[in-house]
C-alpha cells in the first residue's frame, strides 16, 4: 500500500504540475491576445475610419443659372463628390435661377443662412463688399483663359485678403473661376468707344460697372438677368454683357443683331459658403468641402469652355435668327483700354470702402502671371 500510495502521490503531482503549466502558458496566450485586442482598437487605422463617419445631413446650394447652365452643372457635379465622399451621408440640392428669388434675393439668403452654399456673381454683392467691383474693371484681367484662371485660382489677394472682406457680411469665397469672357449684344454693333453713345446698357447691380460704360458714353440701367429678355426685346435696354454660352441659353441673340467679342472682362463666379455655418462644420466635413472645392476648379475650367465653344456654334448656326458676330482686333481693343483703364484708377483712388493693398496686390499678381 505504501508503495503504491507514493507512486500514486508522484503520478498526481506530475499531473497538477503539468496542469498548472499548460493553464499558465493559457493564460498568457489569453493575456496576449486581450492586449493584442486593445491595442487594435487603439491603432491610428481605428481612429481614421472613426474620423471618416459622416452623421446624415442635407445642404441646399443655389445658382444664378438654369439647368444645364455652367452654374447649376457645377453645383450638381459638386454634389454628387460631396455624396460619393461622404458614403451618402450628406447630400447636396442644386437649385436653379428664380427657386428663391433674383440674384441679389440669393445672396441675402445665402448671409442670412437661409441656404449653406451658393454660385454667385461678385457683382450682386457690389453695394455691401466695394472690393468685389474689381471683377468688374475691364481690361484688367488678361484675355488668356488659362491665366485668368490660375489668377482666380492662386491669388493671395482674392483667396485669402478679398475672401476676408466677404466673411464680413457672413459670405465666405472658397473659390473664383471664370465662366468665359464677357460679350456685347446689341442692335447697332458695337466696335469702338463712340458706338455706346445714346446707348442703354444694362448691368448688374454694381456702381463701377455704371462708372466703366459712362466713360463710353453709355448710360445704365441695373436689371435682373430674368427681366433681361423683354428688356431687350421691348428696346428698354439697349445692350447687354455675357458669356457666349449664357447668350444663347437665354436666346438673347434672338433680341439683338450683334455679338461683340471684345475681349474686355471674364465672369467671374464664386463658390460661397454662409461663414457661420461654414466654420461649425466638422473638421472631417470641411476638409471634405475644401478638398472638393479645390478639385472642382480644373472641371469647371474645362465645362466653362466646352459650353462657350457650344454656344457660339449654336448662335452661328441659328438661321431663324442670324447674328453678326464681331470680334475686335488689336487696334480696337487699343482704342477701348485707352478709355477703359483710367476707370481703373478711379476704382483704386474715389471709390469709398474699399482696400487699395488688394487692388495693388492684384495687379503685381496679374503682371506676374503675364510675365511682365
Amino acid at each position: 500500500m505504501v508503495i503504491f500510495n507514493k507512486k500514486y502521490f508522484i503520478m498526481l503531482l506530475s499531473i497538477l504540475t503539468l496542469s498548472f503549466l499548460l493553464v499558465a502558458c493559457g493564460g498568457d496566450d489569453e493575456e496576449g491576445t486581450d492586449e493584442g485586442n486593445t491595442g487594435e482598437e487603439d491603432t491610428g487605422e481605428g481612429s481614421e475610419d472613426a474620423a471618416g463617419d459622416f452623421e446624415e445631413d442635407s445642404w441646399q446650394f443655389v445658382t444664378e443659372e438654369l439647368q444645364g447652365e455652367v452654374q447649376y452643372e457645377y453645383a450638381a457635379e459638386f454634389a454628387n463628390r460631396i455624396s460619393e465622399k461622404t458614403g451618402g451621408a450628406i447630400t447636396v440640392e442644386p437649385l436653379e435661377y428664380g427657386s428663391l428669388g433674383s440674384s441679389v434675393d440669393q445672396a441675402q439668403l445665402l448671409q442670412q443662412g437661409g441656404v449653406q452654399l451658393a454660385a454667385m456673381s461678385p457683382g450682386f454683392t457690389g453695394g455691401q463688399v466695394q472690393d468685389g467691383q474689381i471683377f468688374s474693371l475691364h481690361y484688367f484681367f488678361p484675355s488668356d483663359q488659362e491665366q485668368v484662371q490660375e489668377i482666380l485660382t492662386n491669388s493671395e489677394a482674392l483667396n485669402q485678403d478679398l475672401r476676408a472682406k466677404y466673411e464680413e457680411h457672413s459670405i465666405s469665397p472658397l473659390s473664383y473661376w471664370t465662366e468665359g469672357e464677357m460679350a456685347w449684344t446689341s442692335n447697332v454693333g458695337i466696335e469702338s468707344p463712340s458706338d455706346w453713345e445714346g446707348l442703354n446698357m444694362r448691368v448688374q447691380e454694381s456702381p463701377l460697372m455704371r462708372e466703366s460704360y459712362d466713360a463710353y458714353g453709355a448710360t445704365v440701367q441695373a436689371l435682373d438677368w430674368g427681366e433681361l429678355y423683354t428688356a431687350l426685346d421691348r428696346e428698354t435696354v439697349d445692350a447687354q454683357e455675357n458669356p457666349i454660352f449664357f447668350i444663347e441659353s437665354a436666346s438673347f441673340h434672338e433680341v439683338q443683331d450683334t455679338v461683340t467679342i471684345s475681349h474686355h472682362n471674364n465672369y467671374v463666379a464664386m463658390t460661397t459658403a454662409n461663414t457661420e455655418w461654414y466654420n461649425g462644420l466638422d473638421e472631417n466635413v470641411k476638409q471634405v468641402v475644401d478638398e472638393t472645392v479645390e478639385e472642382m476648379q480644373e472641371w469647371v475650367f474645362e465645362e466653362q469652355l466646352s459650353q462657350n465653344e457650344a454656344g457660339l456654334e449654336a448662335i452661328e448656326a441659328d438661321t431663324d435668327n442670324p447674328t453678326e458676330i464681331i470680334e475686335l482686333d488689336e487696334d480696337q481693343i487699343a482704342e477701348f483700354r485707352e478709355v477703359a483703364e483710367p476707370v481703373h484708377q478711379y476704382y483704386r483712388d474715389e471709390v469709398e470702402g474699399i482696400d487699395q493693398a488688394i487692388f495693388d496686390k492684384l495687379q503685381e499678381e496679374i503682371a506676374e502671371v503675364m510675365g511682365e
